[in-house]
C-alpha cells in the first residue's frame, strides 16, 4: 500500500473532482491549488504507481500522450470526446448501436474505441 503524502492525497483528490481524463499538466495545475511545491516528477511517479496500483487507468488517444481516469471510469465501457480549443478529454455515455454491421464478412471484431473531436461546452461560450 502507497504512504498517503499531501501530494498523493491532493493528485487522488484531483481524479476524484475532475470526473474526467487528466493528463499530467491537468494534475500537476489542479493539485498545485492544495499543495503549491509540487513538481511535474511527483505527478508522474504518483501516477505510475497508481497506475501499477489499478487506481487509473490510461487513456490513450491516437497521436497523444496518455491521459488517466479513474478505475471506475475504465470499467465501464465508454468512448471520449477531445475538445480541439482546450485538449481536455471527456467521457461519453453509451456507445454506438450496430458497428458489427460494420464489419467485413469474414472478419470478427473483438474490441473497438471511438473518439469523437469537436468543442466543449466552456470553448463554445
Amino acid at each position: 500500500m502507497q504512504r498517503q503524502t499531501a501530494q498523493r492525497v491532493a493528485i487522488e483528490a484531483v481524479f476524484g473532482a475532475a470526473g474526467r481524463p487528466l493528463g499530467p499538466l491537468e494534475v500537476l495545475d489542479a493539485a498545485r491549488e492544495r499543495v503549491p511545491s509540487l513538481n511535474l516528477a511527483t505527478v508522474y511517479r504518483t501516477l505510475k504507481r497508481m497506475q501499477e496500483e489499478h487506481a487509473i487507468h490510461p487513456v490513450e488517444l491516437p497521436g497523444e500522450a496518455p491521459r488517466y481516469e479513474l478505475r471506475a471510469a475504465a470499467e465501464r465501457h465508454h468512448h471520449h470526446f477531445r475538445c480541439c480549443e482546450c485538449d481536455s478529454v471527456y467521457d461519453l455515455k453509451g456507445c454506438v448501436a450496430g458497428l458489427k454491421k460494420l464489419v467485413p464478412s469474414g472478419f470478427r471484431m473483438t474490441d473497438h474505441e471511438i473518439v469523437l473531436y469537436g468543442t466543449c461546452r466552456c470553448c463554445t461560450s
